[in-house]
């Protein structure tokens, strides 16, 4: 079993809002590995961030991300950090993935000025911008598919994703 399609990008690009819309358009169950996360570890992730360290996190994420790879047959959500893994990024090779690309504005305006998101604590602007750059190269690595989502609404992106995916 393999999820249909695995969404990729930074916060804020849209891999919840639209990974569940394309998942109740093909009919299937849509899964997010944050949430994952947060369920095993009986606390939200800004709290193991705390609690344990980003490194902890990672290791969840990784091992959550490699299970859900294996067992999952709906659409998948990862973090937008856990393309960071090269191992990851090595599974993700075998799968349909969907990198929703956002640029630095549109970024801001969904996901605020870092409430409860523990990499933006510290001047959010800059280092969302730091992560953008980081990770690109990594998405555009990992992806089958890249959707620009910047000014679009989240029923035009649905519909493209879907398009691609059925072709």
């Amino acid at each position: 079993m393999a999820p249909v399609a695995v969404f990729v990008g930074v916060m804020g690009a849209g891999k919840t809002t639209v990974g569940q819309a394309v998942a109740a358009e093909l009919g299937v169950e849509f899964a997010d590995t944050d949430l994952i996360i947060e369920a095993r570890a009986g606390k939200p992730i800004p709290e193991i961030f705390v609690d344990e360290g980003e490194d902890a996190f990672r290791a969840m994420e990784r091992e959550t991300v490699a299970s859900q790879l294996e067992t999952f047959g709906g659409v998948l959500a990862l973090g937008g950090g856990a393309v960071l893994d090269e191992g990851t990024r090595k599974l993700l090779a075998a799968h349909t993935v969907v990198y929703l690309s956002v640029e630095l504005t549109d970024a801001i305006k969904r996901v605020g000025l870092g409430a409860g998101r523990p990499l933006l604590a510290l001047n959010p602007r800059a280092t969302l911008k730091y992560l953008l750059d980081q990770r690109r190269p990594l998405y555009l690595e990992v992806a089958t598919h890249t959707v620009t989502t910047d000014g679009r609404t989240e029923p035009d992106v649905t519909a493209e994703v879907v398009r691609l995916l059925k072709t």
